[in-house]
């Protein structure tokens, strides 16, 4: 039985080519073939996630800028996607939602009221029970907007090469949000993507992750597969497009363990 509570994680890294707008779309359709409701919030101005979902960003009148700059309700920007999944959609103007709010009264709390709002115009019981994040490649308003709203966020980090800068940079920024806009915000834990597993390079960076950031390994690691680039041409996710690939597994594997942690009961964050 499916929870009715909303659960909110934030997919979050500034450091492009991560494999994170992949992993929103992968996660979020694994989630809808389970049962599970779900909403995608596309934040990164090059909207990428509306285009791999089959959208054409350049066709939309009405965006996540709206909602969040002009307080437009969400539900009327809302699409449906043919993964199964439902879509807050991103535009180029979004680029100019950071400078917009940065004057603003509590900008930090933009994303977290939209989605308030959201849940209290649905009917009881039938709000989403997933609503994802996709991040923008910064640390910037945005990203802080985000991981405000969220109750859990996600870092997915490639196994090509050990950014611990760019991840100690992003802790920091949790931190300073745990203090100040969002004392329940937990660190999922990093989810290893771009993995070779015939490589010394991306078993060792594997090995040490956990350790490194003393944080949970979200299992299993996303295999490097060309398959992945293909999808976003066909406007599907890869579980729609490759459904049997190694890659469709293991995002079906991870949005199992995801759906486990969300029961879990909460605890203080490393």
């Amino acid at each position: 039985m499916i929870a009715s509570m909303t659960t909110t994680l934030a997919i979050a890294n500034q450091k492009g080519g991560v494999a994170k707008t992949t992993t929103v779309a992968s996660v979020g359709a694994a989630l809808a073939e389970l049962g599970h409701s779900v909403l995608l919030v596309d934040l990164d101005p090059q909207a990428c996630l509306t285009f791999s979902l089959g959208i054409d960003p350049e066709d939309l009148e009405l965006s996540i800028h709206h909602v969040l700059t002009k307080g437009l309700d969400a539900s009327a920007v809302i699409l449906e996607t043919e993964d199964g999944v439902d879509l807050l959609p991103a535009t180029i103007e979004l680029a100019r939602a950071e400078a917009d709010l940065l004057t603003r009264t509590g900008r930090e709390h933009v994303i977290k009221a939209a989605m308030e709002a959201l849940e209290e115009e649905q009917e009881e019981g039938s709000g989403y029970d997933w609503v994802l994040l996709d991040c923008p490649p910064s640390l910037g308003v945005l990203t802080v907007a985000a991981l405000t709203a969220a109750d859990g966020v996600l870092i997915p980090l490639q196994c090509e090469t050990l950014s611990h800068r760019g991840v100690g940079q992003l802790l920091d920024t949790v931190h300073d949000v745990r203090r100040f806009t969002n004392r329940g915000l937990e660190v999922w834990g990093v989810l290893p993507t771009l993995y070779d597993g015939r490589t010394n390079h991306s078993r060792t960076v594997l090995e040490t992750i956990a350790d490194t950031y003393d944080l949970d390994v979200i299992e299993p690691p996303i295999p490097k597969t060309i398959k992945f680039a293909e999808a976003p041409a066909a406007g599907r996710s890869i579980l729609a497009t490759s459904r049997s690939s190694k890659g469709a597994k293991a995002y079906r594997d991870v949005a199992a363990n995801l759906v486990l942690r969300s029961r879990r009961p909460s605890k203080s964050s490393k």
